[in-house]
């Protein structure tokens, strides 16, 4: 494990040059202190974990101190923002302090979030507040754990220097880390600013260091855009399956490597509603969760508009038909093992949907479902969970039809349990438990966001002492309104 001076820098992105990013240093904030940090993702740069607590780590995800090495640059890039392209977005208060490679030798960005006013700031101040860090980072590290690819968060930072939203909060920075930070707005960047040599460039870059694979196909950049088809596919069946809403599903919030990123006004699905709005300013319901399905494959037709100077139009819309089959596969793939289900049979997918159908009217929540589904053996489950519903006769109807197709299942009881337990959680973040942690951080105690991340890190296995984690939310924590405020 290595300490904080002795990580090593390779910074491919900041090579790159000037007509892709801008050299910015960060703007400290005032008194910086550690609020939490992961493990997990210190683990990801050999970072010895009690480096967490040494005063030079909050120094350094505060702004006041920087690695030689590093080489901060604040990236530019476009995007449609709710359906209208916006020409010119970048890093407006994010900064990509370099690229560390591990023991391993994987590349990892630092993107320091928070960080201050930047050519792309556009009349912003460039600052995070301490409440979105803190979502974000829980996130982060929760929808790992969950087995949802995401940029992951080392660690978020707090301060005394405030700043002014809808009232006067204080600023933070949060620390987050990917394989790589290029968006599809990068590509729709340089394309509609006809800057064909840079666009090339950009290509040439993501297919050598993040699709290495695809350079031997005879078409690459076709190959390579398959893979972002593929991956996004099964993100998108992931946050589905899971009840994962992103909230603002922006060209410039999709990453290229098909994880989840950005985050915003983000919510798991407490009650089932399948038209959930979690942004309270996506009055149009654009990126509501019914929509994400729709919504991921426009955003991957505006890249491939994006990658018409390489790939030809014919090839581009032959490979962006393969998103929903795909995305479907996925989906009905993981319902069943959320179901307890191993094999396929052709009339799972009604089995699903008329199972939705009537947890919307019911307002069932979501995760426990699943979750007491597999407590028992199937017939007294279902009984535990009846009550849950309003239409009754429906639900027994639907009973029957599972039970019949239990049945045609080869694993015992026993593997039944063990086997949706492994795949169905107990405890997701829930937004009132988040904004439980924020109101204690922003009061000076962390204890309670340290604790809920604790939790979140083991989804699937019950954990003594803390059940109070796994209940339904209270009626005001299901109402909780979350912006793009940051």
């Amino acid at each position: 494990m290595k300490a904080l001076d002795e990580l090593i820098f390779d910074n491919r992105f900041a090579r790159l040059g000037d007509a892709f990013s801008t050299s910015v240093l960060p703007d400290p904030i005032a008194e910086p202190r550690l609020v939490v940090a992961s493990e997990a993702a210190m683990a990801l740069l050999d970072l010895e974990p009690t480096e967490a607590h040494s005063p030079m780590f909050a120094e350094l995800f505060g702004g006041h101190k920087l690695w030689s090495e590093a080489e901060p640059r604040a990236m530019v890039y476009s995007g449609h923002q709710f359906g209208g392209y916006n020409p010119r977005l970048g890093d407006g208060r994010g900064l990509l302090l370099g690229e560390v490679y591990n023991d391993a030798g994987e590349h990892w960005d630092l993107h320091l979030k928070g960080a201050g006013e930047t050519p792309y700031s556009r009349m912003g101040d460039g600052r995070a507040v301490l409440r979105s860090s803190i979502r974000e980072f829980l996130a982060s590290e929760a929808l790992h754990a969950l087995g949802i690819p995401s940029s992951r968060a080392l660690c978020v930072i707090g301060s005394s220097t405030p700043v002014w939203r809808e009232t006067q909060e204080r600023a933070a920075m949060l620390l987050r880390l990917a394989p790589s930070h290029v968006r599809f707005g990068h590509f729709e960047y340089f394309y509609y600013t006809r800057q064909p040599e840079q666009q090339r460039i950009l290509a040439e870059h993501v297919l050598k260091l993040h699709f290495p694979e695809c350079q031997t196909e005879p078409e690459p950049y076709l190959a390579m855009f398959r893979s972002i088809v593929e991956r996004n596919a099964e993100l998108i069946a992931l946050w589905q399956a899971y009840g994962f809403c992103h909230g603002v599903m922006n060209t410039d919030n999709m990453s290229i490597l098909g994880i989840t990123f950005d985050f915003g006004p983000f919510a798991f699905l407490d009650d089932f509603d399948a038209n959930f709005i979690c942004n309270h300013s996506d009055d149009q319901g654009r990126y509501s969760y019914s929509n994400q399905v729709p919504i991921a494959h426009w955003n991957l037709s505006a890249l491939a508009q994006a990658l018409t100077p390489f790939i030809s139009v014919p090839a581009l819309q032959e490979t962006l038909a393969l998103f929903l089959p795909l995305y479907e596969a996925h989906y009905l793939h993981l319902m069943r093992r959320r179901l307890g289900l191993l094999r396929a049979e052709e009339d799972d997918k009604v089995l699903i949907e008329r199972l939705l159908q009537l947890m919307q009217p019911g307002a069932v929540d979501y995760t426990l479902f699943f979750r007491k589904l597999g407590d028992q053996p199937a017939e007294q489950a279902l009984q535990v969970v009846r009550d849950d519903f309003v239409d009754l006769a429906g639900f027994d109807r639907w009973a029957v039809d599972y039970l019949a197709r239990i049945a045609r299942e080869p694993d015992n009881t026993e593997g039944r349990r063990e086997r949706m337990h492994a795949v169905n959680p107990l405890y997701i973040l829930r937004n009132y438990l988040a904004q439980r942690a924020i109101e204690a951080a922003e009061g000076g105690d962390y204890e309670e966001v340290r604790r809920l991340h604790q939790v979140l890190c083991k989804p699937f296995e019950e954990q003594p002492g803390m059940q109070a984690y796994a209940e339904r939310p209270p009626e005001w924590g299901k109402h909780l309104e979350i912006s793009c405020s940051s």
